[in-house]
């Protein structure tokens, strides 16, 4: 295979097909240093017209993750992380999901890459976004897109889920 730059190329691809959702995290915190590694990567995901839209908010407080916890039925597991990001968009731009939910899979990435567990935890038209946004003192000139929960992960190894095979997936030039 004719590869560029192998060495970024493995550890690259490495990092997206181990990733995996972390849901149970053990007691500890995420130095501030990779958090902010992590929202640094998060920043630099691709925005239509390079707009940039989002704003983080990041919950290390437990008092506020157990209320995000209560609001967010499908996120309980938030209690249990070390710190809770929230992505936030533009409402009146048009590309805001898109360009919010690349950020949160670069925030995920690379907290996998630095040996950190994360889950997304849907924000979008959940009916808690807006009392997710008021929480956190959020202009209503910004919506809940995602959150993340992150941590380290408190399991018994890795097991990755088995995916859809591509040949079931990609078609050429038409679906058949």
């Amino acid at each position: 295979m004719n590869v560029r730059n192998p060495g970024i190329a493995n550890f690259g691809i490495t990092i997206i097909q181990s990733r995996h959702s972390v849901r149970k995290f053990k007691e500890e915190d995420i130095p501030s240093e990779f958090v902010r590694k992590a929202l640094e990567c998060a920043s630099k995901a691709p925005t239509g017209k390079n707009k940039q839209p989002w704003l983080f908010v990041i919950i290390k407080n437990k008092g506020t993750l157990s209320e995000i916890a209560k609001l967010a039925p499908n996120g309980r597991f938030i209690e249990g992380a070390a710190v809770g990001i929230l992505v936030f968009g533009e409402i009146d731009w048009r590309f805001t999901v898109e360009d919010c939910s690349a950020a949160s899979e670069n925030l995920l990435l690379a907290l996998h890459a630095y040996g950190y567990g994360g889950c997304w935890i849907a924000g979008n038209q959940m009916p808690y976004a807006d009392a997710v946004r008021k929480l956190t003192n959020i202009p209503e000139t910004h919506k809940l897109v995602s959150i993340i929960a992150a941590g380290i992960p408190d399991i018994g190894g890795i097991n990755l889920t088995e995916k859809i095979p591509l040949d079931k997936l990609v078609f050429f030039e038409k679906y058949q």
